[in-house]
């Protein structure tokens, strides 16, 4: 399978204010791919993205690398709040949540596994810098979700990974908790890259980041519950990335 980038220019893009060193996944959350593609070229919608990948595997340009796309919204990833600047935005066509939320079809998996390889080697994007939308805005988020095939990406070379830990019984930590193994899980949370501020409060944020990270390197639950399982896997992946 050749990578074949079909261009439809978006009218919704301006001047990037930051280098280049971020990947960033989405799914479209509509009904159809044509619904997307129209969303996203319209002007009046103000919203787009680098590229479009359709479920049969085709691939879209809506937008210039070198510009500036409105695809993160309000996000932040270590401190860095301007994430349209510093990234490039691929779009995968998926109702999402709100429709059913399907499986990615394997055309469409390889298109996107081949897209982002081509996009990290020509900019030298590092793996810990591949995310999706929910990392970077946990509270609005929850693309591409907890389905979409990270741990094969990463196997290609797409992403940072490490092996789930398996779902035991254990102590957990949850909305309402208080204290210093709270203040860790944000500390932890907060130094691998997700914006949240270290209280030692479990509140809805704290919740909501939780989810984001289930969702992208846990899936096999998802429940906003920072169990055994997940904080064991947050700290082999910050161990990996220290390493």
């Amino acid at each position: 399978m050749s990578l074949q980038i079909t261009e439809c220019p978006s009218p919704n893009h301006e001047e990037r204010r930051a280098p280049i060193d971020m990947l960033l996944l989405h799914y479209t959350g509509m009904e159809t791919g044509e619904a997307a593609r129209e969303r996203l070229c319209d002007a009046s919608a103000k919203v787009s993205a680098h590229y479009l990948v359709e479920e049969d595997g085709r691939v879209l340009r809506l937008v210039p690398e070198e510009r500036r796309a409105w695809h993160a919204g309000v996000a932040s990833w270590r401190g860095q709040s301007d994430i349209n600047s510093c990234s490039i935005g691929i779009e995968i066509v998926n109702g999402g949540h709100d429709f059913g939320y399907p499986d990615f079809p394997v055309a469409q998996v390889a298109a996107v596994e081949m897209l982002c390889l081509d996009i990290l080697v020509r900019h030298k994007i590092t793996p810990a810098r591949v995310l999706g939308h929910s990392d970077v805005a946990p509270e609005r988020k929850a693309d591409p979700g907890e389905k979409f095939p990270w741990a094969r990406l990463a196997k290609a070379g797409v992403g940072h990974w490490v092996a789930p830990q398996d779902i035991v019984d254990g102590p957990v930590l949850q909305r309402g908790d208080r204290g210093d193994t709270v203040a860790e899980l944000q500390f932890q949370l907060a130094d691998y890259g997700y914006g949240i501020e270290v209280l030692g409060v479990f509140d809805a944020k704290t919740e909501a980041v939780v989810k984001a990270f289930q969702r992208h390197f846990r899936p096999a639950q998802v429940d906003g519950i920072a169990d055994v399982s997940t904080v064991a896997t947050l700290r082999l992946l910050r161990d990996a990335l220290a390493g």
